[in-house]
């Protein structure tokens, strides 16, 4: 039994087994090999065993994600069928005498290099297939466990590293009862999706790896940010009822589901969600939810090997839009980059990629897949009540070219005799410091602002929040970043616009007070962070908050802030 230490991530208690999600070490060595036959027989049962693999994982994928989403593995199996690529590795096992992990990586790199290589796009994509397929193939030759979420069919808690987010795309919560991890924090994307998928959590805790073997029983404490190892029976007892009061305490929240989220002093605020999928509408009206204040757009291009066609992404949006009916729903164009790649792009290898090729900078260089994704989102704007945000904006420049784009998109449309809604906000997100400074001229053309804090506080701070050694220096009350925050507020109101908040700030508990009485409108979070707030916000006067906001915004450290807070609000 042992306990270890991390950061909570996603409220709540798990307990199960430890699924250790690694990365195999596929290293081998080259040899001779005197019976061919049965080495190629070797080859065809890694083979069958994968082709089993991927057809199970494909219906998974059906269930839980939808038919779209399964064809990537139907294009895995095509790959593992394919006697262009299985029969040159029997031909190389038989003509040189060698094992089949040899021939099969021999084989495969020189298609994967051939495929690289190609002008066509389509055909370079196959490359990603073909890697991912022989990853699989020789894991099995070399009996060692290649581990994969979508095959999950137990109740489990993930033990990994890191989880990227196409890991955590493919986790089924039936089954997937909690994480941990070695690195991250609360603004890492696992953490993000462990609170839309309403699971609990615990990461940062850097030796979790090491500390918990394949099927450990574990306890995952993601309100307090503790994961015991094999716990006692008298442990487990006891997380069982913190487990069941943590429920009870959820029910009780329950009671404001369809309340409006006002303030003791009757002041109105929007509390929102944070989305990355469709699927994670139910979880928006289950708690409440008043809207969609940030749809994380790139979760539809990750977790397959080309880009998702136009009709593939108007499907996905105006789903969104036909269930949340007349409610807001804040649409972010496409944010790749940083630490969200694509394997079917060829996106060049940067020094620093937090500060380099992402979000809106690829999508004006790329404009080809910029417009497909405008278009998606013109055509869906009927369904409902859609307003699109454009990401990373450092510069009036970027949002005029954006907004020329989608004027021109929707004029084509127009021309094409399709209609489009005549009412679509256009707003950017603020998360670089630039932008947040002169907010009151970008305040007179955008409709309305959405503070990003997560990179907004490790831009201003010069603290990268994936980094344990600086993690300290992520401070959202810090007062440098509550004047940024103030300053947004302060020109979207003069202009007559609505500021709004989509970074995990939103629904922090210390900051909840400050935002409320530095005047922000809407407040987006994880779903399952919207009743616990409409519950704070309701025993909270705005106006004597507002009070305090000079007091505020002129002290020096984040901790006389968090102290201020403390003492004003009874925390």
């Amino acid at each position: 039994m042992s306990n270890i230490s991390g950061i909570a991530a996603s409220s709540g208690i798990a307990i199960a087994k430890a699924y250790k999600l690694a990365a195999p070490d596929l290293s081998f060595d080259k040899k001779k090999v005197e019976d061919v036959e049965s080495e190629v027989k070797r080859l065809s049962q890694a083979l069958e065993t994968s082709k089993e693999e991927l057809e199970k994982i494909k219906s998974n994928a059906r269930k839980t994600l939808g038919d779209e989403h399964a064809e990537i593995f139907s294009a895995h199996l095509l790959v593992l069928s394919d006697p262009e690529l299985i029969n040159p590795i029997e031909d190389k096992i038989k003509t040189d005498n060698v094992n089949a992990e040899f021939a099969l990586n021999e084989t495969a790199t020189m298609f994967i290099d051939m495929f690289k290589a190609m002008e066509n796009e389509y055909m370079r994509e196959r490359a990603a297939d073909i890697q991912d397929v022989t990853k699989r193939v020789m894991a099995h030759l070399l009996n060692v466990t290649f581990p994969d979420p979508a095959l999950i069919d137990e109740e489990v808690i993930i033990i990994a590293e890191d989880l990227t987010p196409s890991d955590t795309a493919q986790l089924n919560k039936q089954f997937v009862k909690g994480f941990t991890t070695n690195i991250g924090g609360r603004t890492s994307h696992s953490a993000i999706m462990a609170r839309s998928l309403e699971i609990p959590a615990v990461v940062g805790t850097k030796t979790i790896t090491s500390d918990a073997k394949e099927g450990d029983v574990v306890i995952i404490d993601g309100i307090d940010g503790v994961v015991i190892l094999n716990p006692s029976d008298e442990e487990i007892a006891t997380y069982k009822q913190k487990q069941a009061d943590f429920e009870k305490q959820k029910q009780i929240w329950a009671q404001l589901k369809d309340e409006p989220t006002v303030s003791s002093d009757g002041e109105h605020v929007e509390l929102v969600a944070n989305i990355g999928t469709p699927d994670d509408v139910a979880g928006i009206i289950n708690n409440g939810g008043e809207g969609v204040g940030l749809y994380r757009t790139e979760f539809l291009y990750m977790g397959k090997s080309e880009l998702p066609t136009e009709d593939e992404q108007f499907e996905a949006y105006s789903s969104v839009l036909e269930q949340m009916g007349d409610k807001p729903v804040v649409v972010r164009t496409l944010d790749i980059g940083g630490d969200k790649e694509l394997s079917y792009l060829d996106l060049p290898k940067e020094m620093n990629p937090f500060l380099g090729f992402r979000a809106i900078r690829l999508c004006l260089e790329r404009d080809d897949i910029f417009r497909t994704q405008l278009r998606a989102l013109l055509r869906a704007s009927t369904y409902g009540n859609l307003k699109i945000m454009f990401p990373m904006i450092a510069t009036l420049n970027e949002f005029r070219q954006a907004k020329v784009l989608l004027e021109e998109e929707k004029a084509k449309l127009k021309n094409e005799g399709v209609t489009v809604s005549e009412d679509i906000e256009v707003g950017i997100m603020v998360e670089i410091p630039s932008t947040a400074v002169i907010a009151r001229q970008f305040a007179k053309e955008v409709d309305f602002f959405s503070i990003g804090t997560n990179d907004l506080i490790q831009y201003t701070m010069a603290a990268d929040r994936m980094n344990e050694h600086v993690s300290y220096l992520y401070q959202p009350y810090h007062p440098a970043i509550l004047n940024l925050v103030n300053n947004v507020i302060e020109a979207a109101h003069a202009e007559g616009k609505w500021a709004g908040m989509c970074g995990e700030m939103a629904g922090d508990s210390i900051a909840i007070p400050i935002l409320l009485g530095l005047g922000l409108d809407e407040f987006s979070m994880s779903a399952t962070s919207i009743l616990p707030a409409r519950t704070q916000i309701k025993d909270l006067s705005k106006k004597e908050l507002a009070t305090f906001k000079d007091e505020l915004l002129s002290m020096g450290t984040a901790d006389e802030v968090e102290a201020f807070v403390r003492e004003k609000t009874n925390q």
